[in-house]
């Protein structure tokens, strides 16, 4: 039935989405050729098969690809631990049962701390032993011949789905990442015009996250391309090359904003200065539509006016400077982040930016193993309890409760609360025993033959494929395929039997409910945790940063700290509103730290007593942070480091050697915004 739209068009109830339809078309094809094979090579559970297809399959190929060949890896891991460890240990199943689950937290522990689409060999190493091993606790005696069997049919519906998707759905992560790239430079200009002209909105903070997490995303998604087509190499570096400019888009951004609204505080703009901003707010608007030319102006004109104010030693003037300078830096980034998605999946136009080849080969990634270490502890502890409850039962069944158990603690581990989707896979499960009911011994009683079998189960497939394809109900797809599947237990023969029916089904709930309860004890309270150590370590880094003892890494420094900003990002939804954890600004540490690189360089070339003054700076600095990190919370800076700052300047402004334009002079006046927003303007001791 038609509905009526605002524009008065009518427009389809239900549209099907050709793409979304292709990609469950694929995944169809590949499950027919999996059964095949599957059967004729008499396979002893081709449902196992079946359902390794639609775990694997992936709706973008870009993503898709590299995770089948870590998942090959993972299982062969898996298959290589299991026959080392069951028949050595099947006279003593208490120890057995603790090295699985020794040797599966140990996995996830790794898959929480890679944090790249490698975890998934981990991920797979760790729930592939325990789904082959679980079931055969009692009859280990062919445990090899059963692994064997597992890796087969893992391996073959692994080769199909890998062809089918190939064959059918040839997409490319390309577009996705131009996509992407293109999404952020556009809320990055927006976001950028409204703060510049002092716009600021309530979710503020919130757009500055969600930007850096897209930073971060931008390189989980280029370590795809290797496997997406032959020119990746080059491709690959084109994407670290943006993610890099994107990373410092942020911050710049961040503090032209700042310094204009402390110049704001102190008195009208002046007009060169506001007929700038209002240019530079218009530009970024898509109101001046420019190829770069007006761009190139606008970079000369902040320039210009930085220049017209560098004979001036006040306050006032250097808010100006570090505005103009702060502004213009950014206008380049930007313009180089668009220049580099052009080619990004298309022709370059216009004038090449700086090469790609100079990038590294990694965008680095904050990593934390006591967060990963909780996650491998709390897997190791639920698996352990699951197999308690089952051996002290002596349930049938509790083999098959302790295999879902893991393959579901497994799936959702790398989260930090897993929880809630636990509780959808458990709907989603419930839901979908109707229509395996209805199958099982209504409708396949009815078959007869491989063909008609692979008929009569397209509707099923195919509107589970789909929903597997549409991102919001992803989520959903696993445990219906798995309820539906595993229902029917598709082997050599037709078995329709009731009891095996219900018994099965009680395994499946039964492993969803008791991973949800081990879930809610151990990992509930897990997110906020999380979200203050990602916290504590960036103050941690800044710490060592401002350390003129220990050495730094500028780019990779500032890699860090946007991952972590994107990681604080999420985490944040879910603080009370009273939180310390909302006291903390990442982004504000980010422009110090910046801040923080131009200081340190600048030590090798200043006379002795102006070093001496950035080194009280960057030694204050250090012990502020430091004190942060000890307290958890974030300390007031005290005033003997507004002094040190203010000392400095004051010496590098007597400087006949320093220009107010010299990075580390604008560096330290940042320093100043930053941590003192509210204090008095800066007042040269020598003028007083």
């Amino acid at each position: 039935m038609p509905v009526q739209t605002s524009a008065g068009a009518a427009q389809p109830f239900f549209a099907i989405d050709s793409q979304k339809f292709l990609f469950s078309f694929s995944s169809y094809i590949a499950a027919a050729a999996t059964l095949a094979i599957a059967f004729s090579a008499s396979l002893p559970r081709p449902w196992w098969a079946l359902l390794t297809v639609y775990v694997t399959a992936q709706p973008m190929a870009g993503a898709f690809r590299p995770k089948i060949f870590y998942r090959l890896g993972g299982i062969v891991t898996g298959a290589v631990v299991t026959v080392a460890l069951v028949p050595n240990l099947q006279n003593s199943p208490e120890l057995l049962i603790l090295c699985l689950a020794a040797w599966t937290g140990f996995c996830i522990y790794l898959a929480v701390l890679d944090r790249t689409p490698r975890a998934f060999l981990f991920q797979m190493a760790a729930f592939s032993s325990a789904v082959i091993s679980f079931p055969y606790l009692d009859d280990p005696g062919n445990i090899f011949t059963t692994t064997i069997s597992r890796v087969e049919e893992m391996t073959v519906a692994i080769v199909c789905v890998s062809i089918a998707h190939a064959l059918l759905q040839p997409w490319s992560a390309t577009p996705v990442i131009r996509s992407k790239a293109e999404a952020f430079l556009a809320h990055a200009s927006r976001w950028t015009a409204e703060a510049l002209g002092s716009r600021h909105t309530a979710l503020e903070y919130e757009h500055r996250r969600t930007l850096a997490a897209d930073v971060t995303e931008l390189g989980m998604i280029a370590i795809h391309l290797p496997f997406d087509q032959r020119a990746a190499p080059a491709t690959r570096r084109l994407v670290l090359s943006l993610q890099e400019r994107l990373a410092t888009v942020l911050p710049l951004a961040s503090a032209a904003a700042n310094r204009l609204d402390l110049l704001r505080e102190l008195s009208p703009l002046d007009a060169p200065l506001e007929a700038l901003i209002d240019d530079v707010i218009l530009w970024l608007g898509g109101v001046i539509d420019t190829p770069g030319a007006v761009e190139r102006a606008l970079v000369d004109r902040c320039r210009s006016l930085a220049a017209l104010h560098e004979q001036t030693a006040d306050w006032e003037g250097l808010l100006v400077v570090s505005v103009c300078e702060r502004v213009a830096e950014f206008l380049e980034a930007l313009d180089d982040s668009r220049r580099l998605v052009q080619q990004i999946g298309g022709a370059p136009e216009g004038p090449q930016p700086v090469t790609p080849e100079t990038v590294s080969e990694s965008y680095p990634l904050a990593r934390d193993h006591s967060v990963a270490a909780l996650a491998g502890l709390a897997t190791a502890t639920a698996i352990a309890l699951y197999c308690a409850v089952w051996i002290l039962l002596a349930w049938p069944n509790g083999s098959a409760t302790a295999a879902f158990a893991a393959l579901i603690t497994c799936s959702f581990a790398v989260q930090d609360d897993p929880a809630p989707v636990i509780g959808r896979y458990l709907g989603a499960t419930l839901m979908t025993f109707p229509l395996a009911a209805l199958y099982l011994f209504a409708i396949l009683p009815r078959v007869d033959g491989y063909g008609m079998l692979i008929v009569t189960l397209a509707p099923a497939l195919l509107w589970m494929g789909y929903i597997q394809a549409d991102p919001p109900r992803s989520a959903r797809a696993l445990p219906m395929f798995s309820c539906f599947i595993v229902g029917l237990g598709f082997l050599a023969r037709f078995q329709a039997d009731f009891a095996v029916f219900i018994n099965t089904g009680l395994a499946q709930v039964g492993g969803v409910v008791t991973t949800l309860a081990v879930t809610k004890l151990f990992r509930s309270t897990n997110v906020l945790w999380t979200a203050r150590r990602i916290v504590r370590g960036n103050w941690a880094d800044l710490e060592q940063l401002a350390n003129i003892r220990r050495p730094f890494e500028a780019e990779r420094w500032t890699g860090l700290a946007v991952d972590r900003l994107g990681q604080i990002a999420a985490r944040m939804a879910v603080a009370p509103a009273g939180d310390a954890l909302h006291e903390t600004d990442g982004l504000a540490d980010l422009r110090i730290g910046r801040n923080i690189i131009p200081i340190r360089r600048a030590l090798v070339a200043v006379p002795h007593d102006v070093r001496h003054a950035l080194g009280m700076v960057l030694s204050e600095t250090s012990s502020l942070f430091r004190a942060r990190r000890q307290a958890g919370e974030a300390v007031s800076p005290p005033v003997s480091l507004l002094e040190a700052i203010d000392a400095a300047i004051d010496d590098m402004l007597a400087s006949a050697q320093l220009a107010p334009r010299h990075q580390a002079l604008l560096a330290l006046v940042g320093m100043r915004c930053n941590l003192f927003p509210a204090a008095l303007p800066f007042e040269s001791a020598r003028a007083r």
